[in-house]
């Protein structure tokens, strides 16, 4: 769906400015806005999302009994690249 929203020269600048820091376009940067206000991008929910899977996360024993997190940083890295890559674009990852 397309909208149109009249503002300010001023606030469109900065609207500019401040999508261009994130790294989004202005329509994306909207968007996320609309979606925080709306309640269904509530950054201190997705914060305890991710507290609640970490929680979940097996540790395996390693050296002298501590405990290490079994974690492949390769693969990660390529899941965080692929979900980036597909909400904003393929040159979003650098």
């Amino acid at each position: 769906m397309t909208i149109s929203v009249r503002m300010d020269p001023l606030l469109e600048r900065e609207l500019e400015l401040a999508a261009k820091r994130q790294g989004l376009t202005k329509s994306q940067f909207v968007i996320d806005a609309v979606e925080r206000a709306l309640g269904r991008r509530n950054p201190y929910e997705l914060m305890l999302a991710l507290k609640a899977e970490e929680t979940q996360v097996t540790y395996g024993a390693g050296s002298a009994g501590s405990a290490e997190l079994a974690y492949e940083t390769e693969s990660a890295k390529a899941a965080i690249k692929a979900k980036l890559k597909a909400k904003h674009g393929p040159g979003s990852t650098g």
